[in-house]
């Protein structure tokens, strides 16, 4: 069995995967826009690639044979949306032996409850961009699988930084649901699937959906903060007005994978520990 892998946009989840995989004894080759920041993935075995999603076609490292993660998000160039997901797709190199996407619960639209049964409905041009990205790589040839996490949070990122940063405002709506999933469980997710070469679209995330509200108010305890200023949407980011409650134990139950941090509230202080840690 081939233990290659390309990660295609060596971001906040893809480095967590590709160390996985290099502990499980994978050649990982990453590639990123800055690859020296990614000097740390470097020193424990990743071979990494400078690479541009939004202006490069061409891969130094070919996917023949290897297990593809792709993870670069769709881009704003001078204003203007851009998926660079087919075209890196069609600029493949040979075949790979598996193509992992990581897509978003955005596409779903509008839709309140999520499982594994639930078919993509975008609704605005971020999602659609999303929705035929998703449909390029299922149709690539090759054995894939789309992921659709919900809202990533880990060591750094999250609502608990974004409240000390000041950031993070809640909507008028307190009733609205948001589903999440720490950065570590989600890497666990993808690593697995590109072992075992899993193949269809499934949403992950973690077994506690839950009000922004009730999100911010663990964390202003935590950290001893005030709670945050109530705005209108429009002052929000359209990722954070969705209403969704994202079921994602059917990925979980495929891949044999057990959530290290089934709550924010298992979550968000392991977050912060990690953090005074260093």
């Amino acid at each position: 069995m081939s233990r290659r892998a390309l990660i295609i946009g060596c971001g906040f989840t893809a480095q967590r995967t590709a160390r996985t995989l290099l502990q499980a004894g994978w050649d990982v080759t990453a590639t990123s826009r800055s690859p020296e920041k990614l000097a740390a993935l470097e020193a424990v075995g990743a071979r990494l690639v400078r690479f541009d999603a939004a202006r490069d076609r061409r891969f130094e490292a070919a996917a023949e044979g290897a297990s593809v993660l792709l993870s670069v998000p769709t881009l704003n160039l001078d204003g203007q949306l851009f998926e660079p997901t087919p075209g890196l797709v069609s600029a493949l190199r040979g075949r790979p032996r598996h193509l992992t996407y990581l897509s978003t619960t955005g596409v779903y639209g509008a839709t309140r409850n999520v499982d594994e049964r639930t078919p993509a409905s975008p609704q605005t041009e971020r999602q659609r961009l999303r929705a035929r990205a998703e449909e390029v790589v299922r149709s690539h040839g090759c054995s894939a699988l789309v992921l659709r996490p919900a809202a990533i949070y880990g060591p750094g990122r999250g609502v608990h930084q974004a409240m000390r940063e000041g950031r993070f405002r809640l909507p008028r709506d307190s009733s609205r649901i948001a589903s999440r999933i720490h950065v570590d469980d989600l890497a666990a997710i993808v690593a697995r699937a590109l072992q075992q070469r899993v193949e269809g679209a499934y949403p992950a995330a973690d077994e506690c959906p839950a009000t922004s509200a009730e999100v911010a108010r663990f964390c202003a305890s935590l950290l001893d903060l005030p709670a945050p200023e109530v705005v209108a949407d429009d002052l929000l980011s359209e990722t954070r007005r969705a209403d969704r409650r994202v079921d994602g134990s059917a990925i979980r139950r495929l891949l044999g994978v057990r959530l290290r941090y089934p709550s924010f509230r298992d979550g968000i202080p392991a977050c912060i520990a990690a953090e005074g840690a260093g």
